[in-house]
């Protein structure tokens, strides 16, 4: 799978999207899956770009809403990162239970855990910086729920290879599959994975029956635990032409926006803060991906150095940006992000969300 990053290679993919065929084969390793969640993440195009198309199709709401509700569900998981702020990366709702390692099984970090799916998976993500929605649950599982590897680091090891990288989406759907964001753990066994993804094997370490997982003993072939390592080299700085007194956008690995101010005459700024890379490490795909995605964007500079710096140069009254948990520490004027809907604040559950979503939104 390739991701363009021109801007109107994602405006096909977008008149691509086919919500009845998402919704009867989304799970499944080739359904009709939008691959569009790389371009939302880095806010490239929103939520309530897509809804908007998905409503021009003019298809009845029954056929459209799985894959609306999906949307929902970034749009859910991004208020509870508003709301919590840091504790995403805490257990939310109560303590993952029976841990036995805070690190990742090497067998997941080497793609060796003997499950072919799986392995096969793993080795796409690192060529490709993609892996099936289905596909993350079933790794998040093993780590979890087989490896009994609390979430966290695994959470932080997937993130870091994916493109479509979203601190809430990623770290807050692996608190729901280990239990620390949901009401019990999600668990799958190999004859799941054999119907989802095109296999027929046999004889692996979830070759079990589901009333086995009360019981669930570590696989030897996860035994072993690591801590993964992601390297990351930035672009090397050039000579950047600012303004200091010209009003200034600033854009980042959450905001890459090309029709933001698009007919205004501002300065454009995509900052790269190591502070945050270091926090939340991300694989050189990754950032790659989101530079070219700014190439879209006539003038933008990159800047790399924290915001203070940057703020050294430019003053607070001259900066715009965009809402967004990881940059509550920008000065300036802040505008919000396009939503699907005007539900906001925390939710304790996504359909406490989707029933006032939906109110709004159904046609």
């Amino acid at each position: 799978m390739e991701f363009p990053t021109d801007i109107s290679a994602v405006k096909q993919r977008i008149s691509e999207i086919a919500p009845e065929k998402y919704a009867a084969t989304r799970n499944y390793k080739n359904g009709a899956v939008t691959f569009l969640s790389p371009y939302i993440s880095r806010g490239f195009i929103s939520t309530k770009v897509i809804l908007e198309h998905i409503r021009s199709l003019e298809i009845p709401w029954e056929k459209t809403e799985k894959l609306v509700q999906e949307l929902a569900w970034r749009d859910y998981w991004q208020q509870v990162w508003i709301d919590k702020k840091e504790e995403i990366y805490t257990d939310l709702k109560q303590p993952q239970s029976d841990v036995s390692s805070h690190e990742i099984p090497r067998a997941i970090v080497e793609a060796k855990t003997g499950i072919i799916a799986v392995d096969n998976a793993i080795n796409e993500l690192y060529a490709t910086g993609y892996m099936h929605n289905h596909m993350r649950m079933y790794v998040a599982a093993i780590c979890c729920n087989m490896a009994k590897s609390h979430w966290l680091v695994p959470a932080k090891w997937l993130y870091s290879h994916l493109l479509d990288g979203d601190l809430a989406s990623n770290h807050l759907s692996w608190q729901w599959v280990a239990g620390a964001f949901s009401n019990k753990k999600y668990v799958a066994n190999q004859e799941n994975i054999n119907r989802f993804f095109e296999s027929n094997q046999t004889g692996t370490f979830l070759d079990v029956d589901y009333s086995e997982f009360d019981d669930f003993e570590i696989p030897e072939i996860l035994a072993e635990t690591v801590l993964p390592d992601v390297k990351l080299i930035f672009p090397k700085q050039e000579n950047l032409d600012l303004e200091p007194n010209k009003t200034t956008l600033i854009y980042n690995y959450y905001n890459i926006d090309p029709i933001w101010y698009s007919d205004e005459d501002v300065q454009r700024v995509f900052l790269i803060e190591p502070s945050f890379f270091e926090a939340n490490p991300v694989g050189q795909k990754c950032l790659d991906f989101a530079i070219d995605l700014t190439k879209n964007i006539q003038g933008i500079q990159i800047f790399i150095g924290e915001f203070s710096e940057l703020n050294e140069q430019i003053s607070s009254e001259k900066i715009i940006f965009k809402e967004h948990p990881t940059n509550n520490h920008y000065l300036g004027k802040s505008e919000d992000r396009d939503w699907m809907s005007n539900v906001k604040g925390y939710h304790s559950s996504f359909f406490k969300f989707w029933k006032k979503c939906k109110k709004e939104i159904q046609w």
